[in-house]
């Protein structure tokens, strides 16, 4: 475990990104953690770029669970991340958003894609699928492996409606280049790239969903960011690559596109991300040192 005392860097202090946007009470902001380990000094500076440029834009900020991996959640976690953010001084409005709860909106969606004839079954190895889905939600994107290859994709519907009825295990994934021809370019903008061209291609055809979860993170955080009235997702640059995917989701789905503020993912002095799987040290380890919360924040670059 890294000492509580050790340097980080990677922080950029400025909440609203380049350009010091004007107030616009009609910002919404958001942080969304998984509540699968207690919080630590990476979620710390996600959260308070987000909760303070909603506090700057005289906006609304709000918290939503990412709970769908139901194994890997425990209540414990849950508890730890609304008692650090009431610590650190963060408050949210509304109620907070569990995407545990949400299965049906995932499901309409699922049907609706797949009325727009651009999903298809995948039954390539549950292991391979659920490591798929788990780097979505968890790894450090920059060190992706190549998109999938399509293995699944040129199965003839009599062979992909024979492997369904003998039980085979399957997923579901987008097909991208179908999808991309469907709605024609697509741009999205970013406080930092500016305007973006979207280029979903580049990532691949992802998993929707598969058998044990009723959705993926792609589908997950593109419904549930629209359905909460987010319209500045704040959120690390190593997702930077996966908002090609949501914008293709976003016009799939007629769903509002918000802009986008990926700000710089911190590090510990070695340049390792932050992030559970580093082990990074936890703001309740921190706290239990006896450090402030206004010293974590300053730790971060705020206040």
């Amino acid at each position: 475990m890294p000492s509580p005392d050790a340097p980080i860097s990677g922080v950029k202090s400025d909440p609203q990104g380049p350009g010091h946007p004007p107030p616009d009470p009609s910002l919404t902001a958001r942080f969304a953690p998984s509540p699968t380990g207690y919080l630590h000094m990476g979620h710390a500076y996600s959260a308070l770029v987000a909760w303070n440029a909603a506090r700057h834009a005289g906006g609304r900020f709000c918290l939503r669970v990412e709970d769908i991996e139901t194994r890997r959640c425990r209540t414990e976690f849950e508890t730890g991340i609304y008692d650090d953010l009431r610590w650190l001084g963060v408050t949210w409005q509304g109620p907070v958003v569990r995407q545990s709860e949400r299965a049906i909106a995932y499901a309409d969606a699922l049907e609706k894609l797949a009325g727009l004839g651009v999903v298809y079954p995948c039954f390539c190895t549950s292991e391979a699928v659920r490591a798929e889905i788990a780097d979505a939600y968890s790894a450090p994107h920059g060190a992706r492996a190549s998109p999938y290859p399509g293995t699944c994709r040129q199965l003839a519907r009599t062979e992909q409606n024979r492997r369904i009825r003998s039980g085979k295990a399957h997923a579901l994934r987008l097909d991208v280049k179908k999808a991309s021809v469907m709605t024609g370019p697509l741009t999205w903008r970013d406080r930092v790239a500016g305007t973006v061209k979207a280029d979903p291609e580049s990532i691949g055809d992802v998993v929707l969903a598969r058998a044990d979860v009723p959705t993926g993170y792609h589908l997950a955080v593109t419904l549930d960011d629209d359905f909460q009235g987010v319209n500045l997702v704040c959120r690390g640059d190593d997702l930077f690559p996966f908002t090609h995917i949501h914008r293709l989701l976003q016009a799939l789905l007629d769903l509002r596109t918000p802009e986008y503020y990926h700000h710089p993912v911190i590090t510990d002095a070695s340049g390792q991300r932050l992030s559970k799987r580093s082990r990074a040290v936890t703001i309740r380890a921190l706290r239990a040192t006896g450090k402030s919360a206004r010293a974590i924040r300053q730790m971060v670059g705020f206040e």
